[in-house]
């Protein structure tokens, strides 16, 4: 197929999309978008086809486990479906006497979806189910070698469509492995953008001249300062680095450790599987050689790290992830950036204020926008960094990973894309949810003026500075 075939079959996936979703709008209601939005969560959810995608995605993109996928792929979409439970997204949304104005829900239209290699299950069933409850078709982007898993849950989303007297041409996928002009076609052809990976990927879908909800990149870091349970921090650090193998934007990559608790922190590190690394020179060599992420170490389990890493024989056994001791910050130094593997930059504060300047440099290097997070029991300390660091999330004495993309024990909407703001040149500093995913028309109606006075507006101004 030719670059102009390539060109003209986008085209026609996106125009098949659009003429069902003028048919999907025109016969739509609550009820109907409600039981499509079902049909794509349980296309995911449905414990063996669940497990289906999540073998078929560790074994073609070689990234993540198995066990941790499932958990994902279920809890995401789980989560992403209570926060939809009662979401009224057809018909009249509000209607306020006092403003006069009546507001009715309308779909965005053809939603297109770049999704990455990282999450080729979760990330693209949750622009699905969003797109789907809120009146939209979508047609979906995986990275190639996310391709097979699409696929496959593309599949199950159109058995489930089948069942539920829904037309399989809401919910299509860029055919092949895809391509960097394809993928470009779709951004400049479809009504609204959803991108989740590559920041290459995310300024190609600012620049496209269509609307689009595109997130910045993560390098998370977290404090734990003098007064943390030590314990509980440093479990809560594993389990969420551990998760995946690293896979999420959101997991953990510096730790800034007050002096007051280092030496007992790595203590506590290394009792749930944390192993304190001094020669930063050696693991940087092996995990970025020719200046590249060693693909043996991206997001693999921790013995293949650790071998990879050359660790082998000098941690200890039971090691889960490596926590190494570094000062630099910037392009020079690799390790304060995103690492993508079982891999933590370990950084020594003065003290808290000191740590704050760590966190404020690492975001300024990587990452602004994005999250960070603190292990204290001082209530003041996390609006201080809330008020101090370009973050959109400070996240408090959480497994980070669990928490930032929305948790059953917080109030953050479940979600796989993190709006990182102007910090981070987005144009959201939101979890992306469905509201991300609709718009509204406004009836306004003639009411009562409502015309102050000048004295009334500037009563105060005056009495402060004079007229």
């Amino acid at each position: 197929m030719n670059a102009h075939d390539d060109l003209a079959e986008i085209d026609a996936i996106v125009a098949r999309a659009r003429a069902a979703q003028r048919r999907y709008e025109r016969d739509g209601s609550q009820e109907l978008y409600d039981r499509a939005a079902a049909a794509a969560a349980w296309a995911i959810m449905e414990p063996e086809r669940n497990r289906t995608l999540a073998e078929l995605a560790v074994r073609t993109t070689g990234l993540g486990n198995v066990p941790d996928k499932v958990t994902k792929n279920h809890r995401k979409t789980l989560g992403l479906m209570r926060d939809l439970a009662g979401a009224k997204t057809f018909g009249v949304v509000r209607d306020d006497p006092e403003t006069g104005i009546t507001e009715i829900a309308r779909p965005l239209g053809v939603i297109g979806a770049v999704v990455p290699s990282t999450n080729p299950g979760a990330t693209p069933a949750n622009n699905v189910v969003n797109a789907l409850k809120c009146g939209n078709a979508i047609v979906v982007s995986p990275s190639p070698k996310g391709v097979p898993t699409c696929e496959a849950l593309l599949g199950y989303v159109h058995a489930e469509f089948a069942k539920a007297g829904i037309d399989p041409d809401l919910v299509q996928m860029v055919p092949g492995r895809g391509s960097k002009e394809r993928t470009q076609r779709l951004l400049e052809v479809a009504d609204t953008i959803v991108v989740t990976g590559s920041q290459n990927n995310v300024r190609r879908a600012y620049t496209s001249g269509t609307p689009a909800l595109a997130v910045g990149a993560g390098n998370v870091a977290v404090i734990v300062d003098e007064t943390a349970d030590l314990g509980d921090a440093a479990a809560k650090i594993a389990d969420s680095k551990c998760f995946d193998n690293a896979t999420s934007c959101s997991s953990e990559n510096a730790v800034v450790v007050v002096n007051a608790a280092y030496d007992a922190f790595v203590e506590a590190m290394a009792a749930v599987g944390g192993a304190t690394v001094s020669d930063d020179a050696s693991v940087v060599a092996a995990l970025w050689p020719g200046g590249r992420l060693n693909p043996r170490a991206v997001a693999k389990d921790a013995d293949v790290l650790i071998d990879a890493l050359g660790l082998a024989g000098r941690v200890p056994d039971g090691t889960r992830f490596v926590a190494v001791e570094t000062r630099g910050i910037g392009p020079a130094h690799p390790l304060s950036g995103e690492k993508l593997s079982r891999v933590l930059a370990l950084y020594r504060a003065r003290d808290f204020d000191d740590a704050v300047r760590i966190v404020g440099e690492l975001q300024a290097h990587q990452g602004a926008g994005h999250s960070v997070g603190i292990h204290s029991t001082d209530p003041d300390r996390p609006m201080v960094l809330a008020r101090s660091i370009p973050t959109s999330r400070v996240i408090v004495n959480q497994a980070h990973t669990f928490a930032t993309g929305g948790s059953f024990t917080n109030g953050m909407p479940f979600s796989l894309s993190m709006g990182c703001g102007s910090w981070g040149g987005n144009s959201i500093d939101h979890n992306l949810h469905w509201r991300d995913f609709i718009q509204t028309t406004k009836i306004v109606r003639e009411i009562p003026a409502r015309e102050p006075s000048v004295e009334e507006v500037f009563a105060r101004y005056w009495a402060e500075v004079g007229r």
